[in-house]
């Protein structure tokens, strides 16, 4: 499906992005730029190997896949827990599975490529707020580092994508009848 293809990442609210436990010099706003190339800047981990990242949007967001590279296979993310719409979020929040929208274990392949994991579409239909807590790494360093981080599906509101979607979601149809049959 096309629509699965469209990156979320011009959608996100920049002024509320943050990363808990993230070295100084190497912040997630770097890597989720406009125009940043996979060399320009990565995020990397301050004291421990966790990582907890909190991805807000401007408007609310179907999510269907998600992508995260890392070009130091030993320090790229493994085990990591998703969490959507939580106002305010921390390390001691991230803990339970139960409250997590999905769980998943990156191989080193899904790293190494950055390839696209999808996500159980059901639990991603109107998320405002993402939070990505990378629990561990591939090669259990002590520091995670992430090159590139990209969200993939659609905006909910499609009128700011696909304005003429707008008016045909919109019609009443009601009034529409079956065309009566020719002889």
């Amino acid at each position: 499906m096309a629509s699965s293809k469209v990156s979320l990442l011009e959608f996100l609210d920049s002024t509320q992005l943050n990363c808990l436990n993230e070295a100084p010099q190497h912040g997630i706003k770097k890597i989720l730029s406009r125009g940043k190339t996979i060399s320009d800047s990565f995020l990397k981990s301050d004291v421990d190997e966790q990582l907890l990242l909190n991805i807000y949007f401007n408007q609310a967001v179907r999510v269907r896949s998600i992508a995260i590279q890392s070009l130091d296979l030993a320090s790229g993310p493994k085990d990591i827990k998703l969490f959507t719409n939580k106002p305010s979020i921390g390390f001691e929040d991230v803990e339970d599975d139960q409250e997590a929208a999905q769980i998943l274990s990156l191989t080193r392949d899904d790293v190494t490529d950055g390839k696209k994991i999808p996500l159980k579409f059901v639990r991603f239909q109107s998320v405002n707020s993402l939070h990505v807590f990378v629990a561990s790494n591939q090669g259990g360093d002590e520091e995670t580092r992430i090159d590139s981080l990209n969200i993939f599906g659609v905006p909910v509101q499609l009128r700011f994508i696909f304005p003429r979607m707008a008016n045909f979601a919109t019609k009443d149809l009601r009034e529409l009848r079956k065309a009566p049959e020719e002889q």
